[in-house]
């Protein structure tokens, strides 16, 4: 299978199968359906039944999919056996709660140390993750390649240019900087307060199929 044909807005939704599916296993649920699927994770039956297409024949027609035959196929495309050490740069509000949660519902992702320049809380844990001085991240990071900035937008430019030089390749950037990286530097923009101003918008212009009746 060659991944890089599978469309980015498919590759998206697979991490969504794969905690639904998840989630049945241990409801002890042996098969489901095009249509299960769509109620439960919102995208309708024939994008998923066209998602699935790409990696095959997954399922049976009248029968459905094997949920433990997809859990396992989608573990393994997810590369879900393999951790994926995160560092976390920047231990505000935002920083904090995701070192207290700390992906405990995917067990392939886990954030492995964090970075502050507030002398208070270096030295200390928090969900059992160190903290470190940001001024330590070259020593300290070693082989990570992902990680998370929730520090203030006016650092980000520099901090990600100290990342990209220790051979970071993933930055999920929760600042409202639009940071530059190299070509083979994969960047995920994730502003809080823009998703929000879209949703009232939605909310006031597109109103939902129910809310017209």
């Amino acid at each position: 299978m060659d991944q890089n044909k599978i469309p980015q807005a498919t590759a998206k939704r697979l991490p969504l199968y794969y905690r639904f599916l998840n989630n049945l296993q241990l409801q002890g649920k042996t098969r489901v359906s095009s249509k299960e699927l769509s109620e439960a994770v919102k995208v309708d039956s024939a994008t998923i039944r066209r998602d699935f297409s790409y990696f095959g024949a997954l399922g049976k027609k009248g029968y459905g999919y094997n949920v433990e035959y997809l859990l396992g196929f989608f573990r393994k495309t997810l590369d879900q056996d393999e951790l994926t050490e995160v560092a976390l740069i920047g231990v505000g509000n935002l920083g904090t709660a995701f070192l207290n949660y700390n992906f405990t519902k995917n067990n392939n992702t886990k954030i492995m140390m964090a970075f502050d320049a507030d002398e208070k809380k270096v030295g200390t844990e928090i969900g059992g993750i160190p903290i470190y001085h940001i001024e330590e991240l070259e020593d300290k990071l070693g082989n990570v390649k992902v990680a998370i900035l929730t520090i203030p937008a006016a650092e980000a430019e520099r901090i990600t240019d100290r990342l990209v030089a220790k051979g970071i390749k993933g930055i999920l950037n929760f600042t409202p900087a639009r940071i530059t990286v190299p070509d083979d530097v994969r960047v995920h923009h994730i502003d809080l307060a823009i998703e929000l101003q879209s949703l009232v918008y939605f909310l006031k212009h597109y109103p939902l199929e129910s809310d017209k009746q």
